[in-house]
């Protein structure tokens, strides 16, 4: 529940920044929100086009949504561990997950819909038949019958677990890094109980870890979008 809210939300926020600037654009001289979004979307177009050479108008919103979604979500991690599950404390909420990408169920809901638009642009792109013989074609072949038969399930099985493990990978990174970052901060916050001395330690710590980790923020947004534009292009190329 804390991870459909919290992700809902940042949704909800995004759709909202975004949606006003674009109502609001003008070509003059553009304020400052607008010129920071702009050169998001210029950044998310240039890495599409670098990637992705088919022709398809949903990978380029796509790949917006999912940078700056997962970013936003991210982001949370540098709010203060206690500031939000101690205010839900006083509402009488006891538990709260306040980042939704150190949720496993977050981060495998957004890689199960890649994986879905994956596997439905490899059928429609390359058709029922194409899709299978890609997935038992290769990495062996033979051009004896009797041998491209034998070989069949073998390659099946290398290339389903190939297939799978893109969704796998591309949830857990995301989740690992974030969930790892999540659990430094908390350590670190403990060293504040410890008195005064462990408090400063506790300080500069906190704040060389808040700067590095905004590097993982982004970084892991930009893999997490990086990906969903490869497998797509993956997706659409013929073999």
């Amino acid at each position: 529940l804390d991870s459909m809210f919290f992700s809902l939300l940042l949704g909800t926020v995004f759709i909202w920044i975004f949606g006003g600037v674009a109502r609001k654009a003008t070509k003059g001289r553009p304020g400052k929100l607008q010129a920071a979004i702009e050169l998001v979307i210029g950044f998310i177009d240039t890495a599409v086009k670098d990637a992705f050479h088919g022709e398809n108008k949903l990978i380029a919103p796509l790949s917006l949504t999912i940078f700056v979604w997962v970013f936003l979500m991210n982001l949370m991690d540098l709010v203060p561990v206690d500031w939000i599950p101690q205010i839900a404390h006083l509402l009488g909420i006891e538990y709260m997950k306040v980042v939704p990408t150190t949720d496993p169920n977050a981060t495998f809901g957004m890689a199960l819909g890649v994986f879905l638009l994956t596997l439905y642009y490899s059928i429609k792109v390359k058709g029922p038949l194409g899709f299978a013989a890609e997935l038992t074609m290769q990495p062996f072949q033979a051009t004896n019958p009797v041998l491209k038969i034998i070989l069949m399930p073998i390659n099946f099985f290398l290339e389903f677990v190939s297939l799978i493990a893109k969704p796998l990978s591309l949830s857990l990174r995301l989740f690992g890094n974030l969930f790892a970052g999540e659990m430094i901060f908390i350590l670190i916050a403990l060293l504040f109980s410890g008195g005064l001395a462990f408090a400063v330690v506790g300080g500069v710590l906190q704040l060389g870890w808040a700067i590095f980790h905004i590097l993982i923020v982004l970084l892991q947004a930009f893999i997490f979008m990086t990906l969903t534009i490869v497998y797509l292009e993956m997706a659409h190329s013929h073999h």
